[in-house]
């Protein structure tokens, strides 16, 4: 006689009769296994429902915490995330397999390719178990991938190697080149250095406007309806992994899990993936105290440099199961609907779509200037800027947050540069240059913006050297680039991710030149600024900050946060500090290339959305 699992739960004692009906009728609507549902819903103790289908399986139990790493085991760590089983080794002629899934043929298929002449016996064990005997025995060779995985893969679009021979010649020819130019011909090299400056400054004031009104005028390229999103039946969602890398968060950790909790979405099709570093004590023991449902999974980073939120995330692919993946940062806030969003996106999508990207903005943003001005600048990126380099076709440097990709297709692209610091820029200039496109979609996640001066700094610079850092690496070769993405996108790349840190290192010593003048009135520079370029440059001045202060403005109608309209006036201070911000990423790129400078959260008096 077969005997039903929940029958058989409900007659050990270890489940009401009611949460039983509950979950089949989840069951009924979700379509998925029984023992997935009673877990997510925790109706069940993980241990007991494993050591019921034991009972079930006809097979032992067997805990893995005290069992000792195979010394030569050819399973490979994919196949036993995959099938959520390892392989310890052999006795008494038999291979000794511990399973958190009921073997079938499948399985059997995978370890008989592997271990050809011997017959496995299986062991029933929690998928807990699993993951841990996972990070513990498969440590090495989970640090080497998450570490050298793209470096290995496709060396020369790494961030390992900062500067190449050719760009150390080029740099030095440059240095040098111009060193001498200035000590023959001084007035002539500064005049030339004057002229390049400007029209770099003109080109760029034009261009970021221009995206500016293609995006005002851009509809998003996926608009999802709220209609859409209730066609979709929950029997019919595929399993979505979420990764939250967290450091240092032991303050806000259980408030994340929370807010990825409430997203719309079956918890038992759901799996949420807290990465935490193994130095990190605080925030495990904060996590473990905050008693996170069964579809969250707190996995330790293993300590090595780079200490980088994407090697975490990297670690994160390795145990990746779902079908599709998100990102979430510690202080994020989705939209409950985010996933079926972007679901529909996808399904509705070209076939080459490989990341869909929501919006960001802010949730404190009128608790003083700096957040303000962060959220006037993040509404006018994702609500203008991004949809305007959608429309053009340019490559798109996705948010650090809320982008999901099709695992398969991350996977393909060798994850995240764990040696690049804006490793979501780079991974979006990757995937252009392998003819795959980024979408945007209509949904949104509220964050917390910086309202700390020091703070808002260390992260900016770490932004900006990772431009830089992107820079560098896509501009190895620079036909290469142009025969890949074509003319028009090489140029919006030039522009967007080497120009905005050109931009802000030159702003700051244009504007105590021109301070200098307006204060001493001193005709000593009159020979290096022809009158032509006085006139580019007053242009650049007065239009330029215009634009700025005008495409700040726009940003604010979308959202109506009319309240933050004047404070688009300051915009030129906030360019300041984002100056002040790119020369200490310039010297970290120079000191400590590969170091990711901590940005502190939950710093906020502001708790959530309103």
């Amino acid at each position: 006689m077969i005997v039903r699992l929940g029958d058989y739960l409900v007659a050990q004692g270890t489940l009401a009769q009611q949460d039983l009906d509950y979950a089949l009728q989840v069951q009924t609507q979700s379509g998925e296994r029984l023992g997935e549902i009673l877990l997510a819903l925790s109706l069940v103790k993980r241990e007991d429902l494993y050591q019921a289908l034991s009972t079930l399986w006809g097979m032992p139990y067997l805990r893995l915490d005290d069992e000792a790493c195979a010394t030569t085991s050819a399973w490979p760590l994919d196949e036993a995330v995959s099938f959520r089983a390892v392989v310890l080794g052999e006795s008494d002629g038999r291979l000794r397999v511990a399973t958190a899934e009921l073997p079938g043929p499948e399985l059997a298929a995978a370890l008989a390719a592997h271990y050809p002449d011997v017959e496995p016996a299986y062991w029933v064990t929690t998928h807990w178990d699993i993951d841990r005997y996972l990070r513990r025995c498969y440590r090495q060779i989970i640090l080497e991938r998450s570490v050298y995985g793209l470096y290995t893969q496709h060396q020369e679009v790494s961030a390992y190697t900062v500067l190449t021979v050719s760009q150390y010649v080029a740099m030095a020819v440059l240095i040098v080149g111009g060193f001498l130019a200035l000590v023959q011909h001084p007035t002539a090299t500064l005049i030339g250095l004057n002229v390049l400056v400007t029209l770099f400054f003109f080109v760029n004031v034009v261009f970021k406007f221009g995206l500016g009104m293609a995006g005002a005028f851009a509809e998003n390229d996926i608009d999802i309806t709220d209609e859409q999103v209730a066609e979709l039946q929950d029997d019919e969602l595929p399993f979505y992994t979420v990764l939250v890398p967290v450091y240092r968060e032991a303050g806000i950790v259980n408030r994340v899990m929370e807010h990825v909790a409430a997203l719309d979405y079956p918890s038992a099709k759901l799996e949420i993936l807290i990465l935490i570093e193994e130095d990190d004590d605080e925030t495990w023991d904060a996590a473990l105290l905050g008693r996170p449902p069964d579809f969250v999974h707190l996995v330790r980073i293993p300590h090595a440099l780079p200490k980088t939120k994407p090697k975490a995330c990297n670690v994160g692919l390795s145990f990746a199961r779902g079908e599709y993946l998100v990102i979430y940062d510690a202080e994020d806030i989705p939209d409950p609907d985010q996933l079926k969003k972007v679901l529909v996106a996808f399904r509705e999508g070209p076939e080459n779509l490989v990341c869909v990207q929501a919006a960001l903005n802010y949730f404190n943003a009128d608790e003083n200037w700096l957040t303000r001005m962060f959220t006037l600048e993040y509404s006018y990126w994702f609500d203008y800027m991004l949809p305007g380099l959608q429309k053009l076709r340019l490559p798109i440097p996705l948010g650090g947050t809320s982008n999901h990709f099709r695992v398969d297709r991350l996977r393909e692209l060798a994850g995240w540069d764990p040696f690049n610091v804006t490793e979501d820029a780079d991974l979006g200039i990757r995937a252009t240059a392998l003819g795959y496109r980024v979408g945007i979609v209509n949904s949104t996640t509220m964050e917390e913006a910086n309202n700390h001066i020091p703070n808002w700094i260390r992260q900016r610079s770490r932004w900006i050297k990772g431009y830089m850092q992107t820079a560098l690496v896509h501009g190895r070769h620079p036909l290469r680039l142009l025969r890949s993405v074509g003319l028009k996108q090489a140029l919006g790349f030039a522009l967007l991710i080497g120009g905005t840190p050109v931009a802000f290192l030159a702003y700051l010593p244009t504007v105590v030149l021109y301070f200098i003048w307006l204060a001493t009135d001193t005709h000593a520079l009159d020979a290096y600024f022809p009158s032509w370029v006085l006139y580019v440059g007053l242009f650049n001045l007065l239009v330029g900050n215009a634009f700025g202060i005008y495409l700040s403005m726009l940003a604010v109608f979308k959202r109506r946060l009319y309240g933050l309209l004047i404070f688009s006036l300051t915009n030129p201070f906030y360019w300041l500090l984002h100056s002040v911000a790119a020369y200490k990423g310039l010297w970290q790129l120079m000191t400590r290339p590969f170091y990711w400078e901590k940005t502190h959260h939950g710093l906020s008096k502001s708790k959530s959305v309103g």
